[in-house]
């Protein structure tokens, strides 16, 4: 999803020269019905993104318009604190692992691991839920993780990201026990379990199970390449 507050960011900073400079800025043809004299830079920059139909609304792939996408859940919102601020409270962060919880939907019985394979295709693919004017079809192409622009996962991939944590050998370290393949699922599932206000994405919903049990077999197998440096 997107997150509300960045997007407002963005259109705050237009918002501050419009005030200070004085100007109007119109509301489709309602441009009397609003004082935006009267608002803050965030207040005016929540205005013309939600309020004026400025912009094209389109349907996601995840059902809803883009409307949806810019409306901030309960953990985006408590995670929405001064991002100049190197701390997270306690109380928030406790928050976010409660209403992360309760979020999460565990599988039935014991979970199974997927294929390592297509679970290397998947960490390697980044598409999936853009939107614009050739939005993604997932009809034709399946949404993959893009794991690779967060982890270094397999040392043999030319370009990987750091923002997260090295995964290599991450099963041949850990073991294949089905509490570490609960672990493993709960936090690509739902990180803020763990991670409270975690840059990682909640791929529960976005990813299929068994592409999530692809994902965890490409990190858990001890075949797999991950395993394997």
């Amino acid at each position: 999803m997107f997150n509300k507050n960045t997007v407002a960011a963005g259109v705050a900073a237009f918002a501050s020269v419009a005030l200070a400079a004085g100007c109007a800025v119109a509301d489709g043809n309602k441009a009397d019905d609003v004082d935006i004299t009267a608002m803050s830079a965030e207040e005016l920059a929540e205005h013309l993104i939600f309020e004026t139909n400025s912009w094209r609304d389109q349907e996601m792939q995840e059902g809803g318009g883009w409307r949806d996408r810019m409306t901030q859940d309960d953990i985006q919102k408590a995670c929405s604190f001064d991002s100049t601020r190197n701390d997270l409270d306690g109380e928030t962060a406790g928050q976010v692992v409660a209403l992360a919880r309760e979020q999460y939907e565990a599988p039935e019985g014991d979970i199974e691991l997927g294929d390592w394979r297509q679970g290397a295709v998947l960490a390697d693919s980044g598409y999936g839920y853009r939107i614009g004017h050739n939005t993604d079809d997932h009809g034709t192409r399946e949404a993959g993780g893009n794991c690779y622009n967060c982890h270094v996962m397999d040392s043999s991939v030319s370009v990987q990201g750091t923002i997260g944590p090295n995964l290599e050998n991450y099963g041949a370290q850990r073991g294949d026990s089905q509490e570490i393949r609960q672990y493993v699922h709960q936090v690509i599932s739902n990180p803020h379990q763990y991670f409270p206000c975690t840059q990682m994405p909640r791929f529960q919903g976005l990813l299929t199970e068994e592409q999530i049990s692809h994902i965890m077999a490409y990190l858990l197998d001890p075949e797999s390449p991950v395993n394997n440096r």
